[in-house]
């Protein structure tokens, strides 16, 4: 079920982080999210653990155990802690019913799916506990999965320390394949044995003082004998009060004690038994409808009046009982050795189909869930049971009623309470995949914001997307110093004249991808296109104080990226013409419709004339863009004055190359 791989998942998340889940996730080919109540194969666990035991370089065995101890943390946090703590009052105890609460929780599960989907059995692993002399115990561990046995000692030891205050150990003594239980495939024998916890200073006074541990248990003993006694005169005393208010020595109170048949009050409880059986045999089979008795050749003695109904056969005493019922749980053959060994389990008996009235054969056939006791005097078996009935449907399809179940017995209250608890769990489950769906379109909505804000980033600087998008206005700024480059392709008219337009576009789709991750490489910021002509600047929007250099570099990596688109025309590379100055601009957001960050100022005039003054496949500088590279470690060459169109005479320079920087670090190549 869906519970254990969520717990798995759990407890990656918590100990080693999303990220490590999802690594984990799609090695194992998993999906992120898993229902509580939906089924999935055995083979996604599995594989979560053991690409979990790789990825993290720890033995299968440590990885089994650590998640049985927090599958018990993570069952107790989903609301089941008050159920594993009523199962019994010491380790043994607890061991012992825990194929009860696999039964119980069968019963939902199992109903779920009847219901809602499609038949499926728990499949639940199976334990059975003996003790030894010296308090030791032997735990079997029956499954139909292999390589799991080392969850058990997580979840037990877990278990014990909370439950119980004990430190266990467990050790694997026997591993074989199950002979003896027809249905699971491994069974595992642990030697189990407990040890007390006490605190530091308890252990420290421990090993001070060899007989603390004996004294202070006498002393515990001492001090229960006290305020048991004192109970048990205050009771005497009140009990006296209300009906004869005499006053009572010392000694006349502890005699009252004795004699007010409560039997031990400080030792256990001794049960009285009478010396013949008020009962008779019509009203024990009456009373206790689906009961039955046999002996140990399985030949049926006595069987309840409900059960003699639907299995006509058991009418006839002596008859084989198991010609009419097959062991469905525990999974173990018909013999009375078996029974015996697994008496303390739940039995789950099946009527056989070819044996049933003829009424019978359409309708499924009618399970018994109860106890089994051995009566030693008598040599034969007590089986105490009861229709293992999950839903108001399955009484239904039995043709059978609640009338037919004995009023003491809780099954009529179980058939309604599950009968509600299904209509609580479908909506549970139905609430629970309403969330898996809205998790998964919020993740794709996420997705598509960070796609949005990729686009939107790439439009407009990070910052002033933010506040734009948070409806705020943006201020224009005042840059002090930037350098700004333009550049454009050299005969572009004249080529656009003879192609065909997809040629065009294609040739600036291959020349701009190049330039638009040279942009990302010097860190400059591409401020627009307009045809054939690219402007980028140095230190807007954030300042910095390399800004002429970034832009130098990019220039140069522009010339080497240009050789590598082709003329569509001559089947040449095209050639570009760069020009870089450096100066102060004004920018800021223009428009609302398609809003673009815009550089205004004389700066961005001469930028625009160093470029269309310029020579092909040159990069044409200003003197304050040369003033800013002169000691930067690029060479230049004078170019001398020229005639700038609105400017004058301007004294410009021309980029040779970067003397520290290789091409391949001017490319931003590995």
């Amino acid at each position: 079920y869906g519970f254990i791989n969520t717990c798995l998942k759990s407890l990656v998340v918590e100990k080693y982080g999303e990220e490590t889940w999802e690594k984990l996730r799609l090695q194992a080919g998993a999906q992120d999210s898993f229902l509580t109540f939906e089924v999935y194969k055995d083979e996604i666990t599995m594989q979560l653990v053991d690409k979990a035991c790789k990825m993290l370089g720890v033995p299968a065995d440590m990885v089994l155990r650590e998640f049985g101890e927090y599958f018990f943390e993570f069952c107790k946090r989903s609301g089941y802690d008050h159920m594993l703590r009523t199962l019994g009052g010491n380790l043994y105890e607890f061991i012992e019913n825990l194929d009860a609460l696999h039964s119980y929780l069968s019963l939902s599960y199992q109903a779920i799916f009847f219901l809602f989907v499609f038949p499926q059995e728990m499949n639940a692993p199976s334990f059975r506990v003996e003790k030894n002399e010296d308090g030791s115990m032997h735990l079997h561990y029956y499954s139909d999965r292999r390589g799991l046995c080392h969850i058990v000692p997580g979840i037990i030891g877990a278990a014990a320390l909370d439950f119980f205050n004990i430190e266990i150990s467990m050790e694997i003594v026997n591993q074989t394949e199950e002979e003896e239980r027809t249905g699971k495939k491994e069974h595992i024998v642990f030697l189990v044995t407990q040890n007390p916890v006490f605190s530091y200073k308890e252990r420290n006074k421990f090993s001070s003082s060899p007989q603390h541990l004996a004294d202070s248990e006498k002393q515990i003993e001492n001090q229960l004998n006290k305020e048991d006694l004192e109970k048990a005169k205050n009771t005497i005393r009140d009990r006296g009060s209300s009906v004869c208010p005499v006053k009572k020595s010392h000694w006349k109170t502890l005699r009252g004690i004795i004699t007010l048949g409560k039997g031990k009050l400080l030792r256990g409880f001794v049960p009285v038994y009478p010396k013949s059986l008020w009962i008779d045999t019509k009203t024990f089979c009456n009373g206790l409808p689906f009961h039955m008795v046999f002996d140990k050749e399985l030949r049926v003695k006595q069987a309840g009046v409900s059960i003699q109904k639907i299995v006509p056969g058991l009418q006839t005493m002596g008859i084989c009982l198991d010609h009419y019922f097959s062991i469905v749980h525990p999974e173990v053959p018909f013999t009375i050795s078996s029974i015996q060994k697994f008496i303390n389990s739940q039995f789950v008996f099946q009527t056989r189909r070819e044996m049933m009235p003829e009424s019978w054969k359409k309708r499924p056939m009618l399970e018994l869930r109860g106890q089994m006791i051995w009566m030693e005097s008598l040599q034969c078996m007590l089986y105490l049971c009861s229709p293992l009935l999950r839903t108001l449907h399955e009484l239904e399809e039995r043709q059978m009623h609640i009338a037919d179940i004995a009023p003491h017995d809780v099954t009529r209250d179980l058939i309604l309470l599950n009968q509600q608890r299904l209509a609580e769990m479908e909506l549970s489950n139905q609430l629970e995949r309403k969330k898996e769906e809205l998790r998964i379109l919020s993740k794709h909505l996420e997705e598509e914001k960070k796609k949005t804000e990729a686009l939107l980033y790439a439009m407009l600087p990070q910052h002033v997307a933010n506040q734009l998008k948070e409806g705020k206005q943006v201020e224009a700024g005042e840059f002090k110093e930037c350098t700004i480059l333009f550049s454009d392709v050299v005969t572009f008219t004249n080529i656009c004249a003879q192609c065909e337009p997809i040629q065009i576009v294609l040739m600036l789709n291959s020349m701009y991808l190049q330039f638009d991750r040279l942009t990302t490489v010097h860190d400059v910021y591409k401020v627009e296109t307009i045809g054939d002509a690219y402007m980028v600047v140095g230190g807007v929007p954030v300042p910095v104080p390399t800004h002429a250099e970034r832009v130098a570099n990019f220039a140069l990596g522009m010339i080497i990226a240009a050789k590598g688109v082709q003329n569509p025309v001559s089947g040449n590379p095209i050639q570009i013409r760069v020009g870089i100055h450096t100066g102060p601009v004004l920018a800021g957001v223009v428009g609302e419709k398609m809003p673009r960050y815009c550089l205004f100022g004389d700066t961005v005039n001469i930028a625009s004339r160093m470029e269309s003054h310029g020579v092909p496949s040159k990069i044409h500088l200003s003197s304050s863009a040369y003033q800013c590279l002169k000691y930067k470690n690029f060479e230049m060459t004078e170019r001398g004055e020229i005639e700038v169109k609105g400017k004058g005479k301007m004294h410009t320079y021309f980029l040779i190359r970067n003397k520290t920087a290789t091409e391949n670090e001017i490319m931003g190549r590995p």
